[in-house]
């Protein structure tokens, strides 16, 4: 009787479930609303930073500019710092991060990344007298990290011991740490590092050493496929076109190294 049952149930409840309206995802939703919130460090130079007209500015800010525009939205800056891109995504406080955001395996647990959209790598930097020319010559230094990004990760991972890492909360505060002699040196990413060296001549600082290449990628909420395929989309699109490679030039003064996929 069980069986004749649900013989004769199944293809009503399979009538009933296509009839059911899909469920929006984030690519709708923002159509829809009209408005693209995108979360970017304005802390982080060339990437995001604030001109002098207090405008958002960066490489990151010209790109979700194309983003919200190919998207047919009006463009809603969320400023955030590292260590809180992944929460303002999984709270809905932003629809997407464009904001250097580096691609491991563990951050791919929480998030979705598109594929590289900017050339990165993480360096350290310090004082031309300091002679540091690899992981091994940090031993004994005081070094500062933003909490929580790919630098703290990889500097943490490698660092010899007796290396002191002193973490801070976003990388304004780190910078400020290496000015004012709180930290010896600090690990960050390429562009931010010879920004901050050409902002201060009068400290002397220079690249120490490369620690790893580490393209940034676009990030979205996990379980979102069409919102990730849009993203992708844009940045295939715009990678082939020229457009991010005019872009980093722009803002880094050189060409951009040739992205990965994956």
């Amino acid at each position: 009787m069980g069986r004749i049952l649900s013989r004769l149930l199944l293809p009503f409840l399979l009538s009933l479930l296509a009839a059911l309206p899909a469920a929006a995802g984030t690519l709708d939703d923002v159509v829809k609303r009209g408005i693209v919130k995108v979360g970017i460090d304005l802390g982080v130079p060339p990437y995001g930073l604030t001109d002098a007209n207090q405008k958002p500015a960066g490489y990151d800010v010209d790109v979700a500019e194309l983003f919200a525009k190919d998207l047919g939205a009006k463009l809603e800056i969320v400023p955030l710092t590292g260590p809180n891109r992944i929460p303002f995504l999984l709270t809905n406080k932003v629809d997407v991060v464009i904001a250097t955001f580096g691609i491991t395996p563990q951050r791919a647990l929480s998030v979705a990344f598109s594929n590289p959209y900017v050339a990165l790598s993480l360096v350290v930097l310090g004082p031309k007298d300091k002679p540091i020319a690899d992981m091994a010559a940090t031993k004994g230094y005081k070094v500062g990290v933003t909490r929580g990004t790919t630098q703290d990760l990889d500097f943490t991972r490698l660092a010899p011991a007796g290396s002191q890492i002193i973490r801070f909360e976003d990388d304004a505060t780190t910078t400020a740490a290496l000015l004012s002699g709180q930290v010896d040196i600090v690990a960050t990413a390429d562009l931010l590092a010879i920004e901050i060296a050409k902002r201060n001549p009068q400290k002397n600082l220079d690249l120490k050493f490369t620690i790893r290449l580490s393209p940034g990628a676009i990030g979205v909420r996990r379980g979102d496929p069409d919102f990730l395929q849009w993203v992708n989309t844009f940045v295939y699109f715009h990678k082939l076109n020229g457009d991010f490679g005019r872009l980093f030039e722009k803002w880094a003064g050189y060409k951009m190294p040739e992205l990965p996929v994956f």
